[in-house]
């Protein structure tokens, strides 16, 4: 009798344990605060996922695993599906959405629905390339809270059927962007078209001097590329604020397919062309005060970086550099900002 009542002590515990552990397993704010490298796992079909890799939208059942920092261990049953236009023509591995909410009583259903942001190829320079866009939104965390949050996986991609062999490659998980507008105390304004005149000026310039700094031109708030909108929850007639994100098209990631659009006068992406609307020099130098402050700690989120190779930590700081020297004279900042910002 007391062996069964022991027993059953025991297992009341266990369950009590693992249904504990199950409640606080995952909380997807402090998911994207940790800086932690996170080893995961997806396990799915992958041929199949490859033969249908052009069809957006196209969605394949997987498994879901990794270990947290804090020895959380996260496994479940998760759904991929293929995103994104351009990566998905070029890269071995397509875009892909991570649907964790496939079950409720997952320990991953609380992780929503994220976008992976995968290494193009399995080389190193495209690992190169994956780590230095994750930086370009760690920089960019610097300047603006309303800014998407990443976090970087080592990432295993098993084949299910056992046809193909396992890549492991990084890769990076996005911020949902209802998250996003959440913890700015904003809702995220879901709108295919809108005038740069509607969009709250600050974070439009600050916006557009990043944009400038890393040497990207593949976005536009008029035709809602590459950017999403957020409005204030606190004062509904406030102008939306602009978050940009996608950075693969940037002179600062200089990926060997990035090409800059015809309609420039540039010849190569690492050719910096101001994209910004008519602002005074006032506005421009109150934007630009948050890039000095912030200077010193931009250049440390690249050296102190160990996945990147000195090669890179110099390239990606020499780039910087010629911005940093520029915004420090005033005839260039009038000449740059003022002087040839766009009308049109």
């Amino acid at each position: 009798m007391k062996i069964i009542f022991y027993s059953l002590l025991f297992l009341s515990f266990f369950t009590v344990k693992i249904v504990s552990a199950q409640k606080v397993a995952i909380d997807k704010v402090k998911f994207f605060e940790g800086t932690s490298v996170i080893n995961a796992t997806i396990e799915a079909n992958m041929v199949d996922l490859f033969r249908h890799k052009e069809k957006t939208g196209a969605k394949f059942p997987a498994n879901f695993s990794a270990m947290l920092f804090d020895s959380t261990k996260l496994d479940g049953p998760v759904v991929l599906e293929i995103r994104g236009h351009s990566r998905k023509d070029i890269c071995f591995v397509p875009p892909l959405r991570v649907l964790f909410k496939k079950n409720k009583e997952s320990v991953l259903e609380p992780l929503g629905s994220l976008k992976l942001v995968s290494q193009c190829k399995t080389s190193e320079t495209y690992q190169q390339y994956l780590i230095s866009e994750f930086l370009v939104y760690k920089i960019y965390n610097l300047l603006t809270d309303k800014s998407f949050r990443v976090r970087l996986l080592n990432l295993n991609l098993i084949d299910s059927t056992g046809k193909k062999k396992p890549i492991t490659e990084y890769g990076f998980l996005l911020e949902d962007e209802k998250d996003l507008a959440k913890r700015n105390n904003c809702t995220y304004l879901k709108k295919d078209k809108v005038d740069y005149h509607q969009i709250d000026r600050k974070q439009m310039t600050l916006m557009a001097i990043f944009e400038y700094m890393i040497g990207n031109t593949d976005w536009g708030v008029t035709v809602n590329h590459n950017t999403r909108l957020l409005l204030s929850k606190n004062d509904s007639f406030h102008l939306p604020y602009v978050v940009p994100y996608d950075f693969d098209y940037s002179g600062f990631v200089n990926t060997d397919y990035a090409i800059p659009s015809p309609t420039l006068d540039i010849t190569s992406v690492r050719e910096r062309i101001y994209r910004g609307f008519p602002r005074t020099i006032d506005e421009i130098n109150e934007s630009l005060d948050i890039f000095k402050k912030q200077e010193q700690n931009i250049y440390s989120v690249i050296n102190d970086c160990a996945l990147l190779t000195s090669r890179t930590k110099k390239d990606l700081t020499g780039y910087l550099n010629d911005f940093f020297k520029m915004i420090k004279k005033p005839s260039e900042v009038y000449n740059t900002f003022v002087k040839n910002a766009r009308t049109e």
